[in-house]
């Protein structure tokens, strides 16, 4: 494992020394006319989907909430699609801050933790969207404290942060994106229905950064797992078009998780991938995707070397919709053998939908395949679904509701009984409203469910279950956005 690592690693600083060279040499180069050269899509023209009629935001900024420009996400990729990114005519930063009161009862992710206790949230959050002539970098973070009246609890800290740089030339498109995380528990549900889990000011002048998809973010839907935990997962992925409908992308991501407290498992991931991708038409693409990652476990004997290959469909209406989906055979080999085995051939699979309407969005995604094991196991056969929808109620209201269900198992063969397989559940929503022009008030419920059963066992001591209730209050405030040029 340790000299695929040492390749991976030479592989994509040679590839970023590559790139750079070649962006900062189109830079200077003599562009070709228009007719004859490709158009990036980050330049194309913005499609109004909603005619509000107010050229300016309640900030003084261009109102970008009826003009979108078209997704450039490669199918594929690491990134998850959106409906497009907002037509933003200005460079800017708007710090801000946010304070949370959850009230929650029966806390799984704490040993010996019953009852009910509040935990206060009091946080800095900042936006930066900084343009270049054809680069763009973007910035959400969030950072501050929290205090628990859970003794096992306590207090710490929390931070968050999204950040996303763009380069692009002619037929060359290189990302480079980060998402980071130290949370007091799992995040997978964390801040449900307000923007407690969202880094930087959210809402309508928080620079988009793309999310992470395909399980490339290190897994933390099993609720058993403990305690404070760091969340961090690097990508560089670059795009080079190769003719006008087709283009070529390679991947590279490293990803950690780390828990502050024993008694969980770390986990290390490294992930390289190679894809092809076909434009059919206007909204419709093909794909074809190999991946490589290799999970380590600190202190574990265990390591995992997992080989995918997928087929990629997706189809992009700038917008109002975004679907992909990819399937194919995943191949895994164990550095210590699991039973009697040394390698397992299953199934991997990744769907994301989006679906926006004039008043509300829909959002769904699922994942099938080998994880991390969110610190319990080392390793895990994993389903996890999410979805979220929102809506306006008026002029002022708004709801929301976000739903989760993840099933994790211990990687293992058949032939061995007793191993538990865990369910986690989260479900809630919320309601919100903007308080003036520059701050925004959210209540929000959520209940998250665990449970656990045993394969080969039969009886009521052979599974448990347990239902943690959290009501969250959230109030985010921000200053006027201070334009950069």
């Amino acid at each position: 494992m340790k000299y695929r690592r040492a390749i991976l690693g030479g592989f994509f600083f040679v590839l970023v020394l590559f790139f750079g060279a070649r962006i900062a040499r189109a830079q200077d180069e003599p562009q070709e006319p228009a007719d004859t050269m490709p158009k990036p899509a980050a330049r194309s023209t913005p499609i109004p989907i909603i005619d509000s009629g107010n050229p300016q935001d309640d900030n003084g900024m261009q109102d970008t909430t009826n003009r979108l420009l078209p997704d450039v996400t490669p199918l594929t990729g690491l990134q998850n699609a959106t409906l497009g990114s907002p037509d933003l005519r200005h460079s800017y930063w708007v710090p801000g801050f946010q304070y949370a009161n959850t009230v929650q009862s029966s806390n799984y992710g704490q040993p010996n933790s019953s009852g009910w206790f509040v935990t206060n949230y009091l946080m800095a959050n900042v936006s930066l969207l900084k343009a270049w002539s054809r680069s763009q970098l973007a910035i959400n973070y969030s950072g501050g404290g929290f205090f628990s009246t859970n003794s096992t609890q306590g207090n710490g800290n929390y931070q968050q942060l999204g950040l996303s740089q763009t380069f692009q030339s002619n037929r060359w498109l290189v990302q480079i994106l980060d998402q980071f995380s130290y949370l007091p528990q799992s995040q997978f549900g964390f801040g449900a229905g307000t923007n407690l889990g969202i880094p930087g000011i959210a809402g309508s002048l928080g620079p988009s950064v793309p999310g992470l998809g395909g399980g490339t973010v290190p897994s933390q839907s099993i609720y058993a797992s403990f305690g404070p935990r760091i969340s961090n997962v690097g990508v560089i992925q670059a795009t080079y078009t190769v003719s006008p409908r087709g283009s070529i992308t390679a991947s590279g991501s490293y990803a950690i998780l780390h828990f502050v407290q024993s008694g969980n498992v770390d986990n290390n991931s490294t992930t390289g991938s190679l894809g092809y991708n076909y434009q059919l038409d206007s909204k419709n693409t093909l794909g074809l995707q190999y991946r490589f990652s290799s999970d380590q476990f600190p202190g574990e004997p265990q390591a995992f070397g997992d080989n995918i290959v997928n087929i990629a469909y997706g189809r992009k209406i700038t917008g109002r919709l975004s679907l992909q989906f990819s399937g194919g055979p995943e191949y895994t080999t164990f550095r210590v053998p699991i039973g009697t085995q040394s390698s397992k051939l299953g199934v991997n699979a990744n769907a994301n939908f989006i679906y926006g309407f004039e008043n509300g969005s829909f959002s769904a995604g699922y994942v099938h395949g080998l994880a991390g094991g969110s610190g319990v196991f080392t390793g895990s056969t994993s389903d996890q679904l999410n979805s979220a929808a929102s809506r306006k109620l008026g002029r002022i209201w708004s709801a929301n509701f976000n739903f989760g269900y993840a099933r994790n198992s211990a990687v293992a063969s058949s032939t061995e009984a007793g191993l538990p397989t865990y369910n986690s559940w989260f479900v809630g929503g919320g309601v919100g409203r903007p308080i003036g022009r520059d701050a925004n008030l959210a209540i929000s419920y959520t209940a998250d469910i665990f449970g656990s059963s045993q394969s080969g066992c039969s009886g009521a001591t052979c599974g448990s279950n347990q239902t943690s209730n959290y009501i969250t209050l959230s109030f985010q405030w921000h200053t006027r956005p201070f334009v950069l040029q």
